[in-house]
């Protein structure tokens, strides 16, 4: 099994560490799993789309503009 190192801010560091009962590895491993699904699963996606670039622009073009309003309107 392969080793990775993950630099954490020194105050996580310090509550992670009162909490010994806790095997970190396993955490980051879960996530790191997870993660890759998630991203495995969205190119999956992604390759069997027939968007172009400019339709993915124009979408979230209008997406950001509706967001934005409805923000203003809170």
């Amino acid at each position: 099994m392969g080793t990775l190192s993950v630099s954490v801010p020194d105050d996580l560091r310090e509550q992670m560490i009162k909490l010994e009962e806790i095997n970190w590895s396993a955490v980051a491993r879960k996530a790191f799993e997870e993660k890759v699904k998630e991203v495995e699963f969205l190119k999956n996606i992604a390759k069997k789309s027939k968007l172009t670039s400019q339709d993915v622009d124009d979408i979230a073009t209008k997406i950001n503009k509706n967001m934005a309003k409805k923000f203003k309107e809170m």
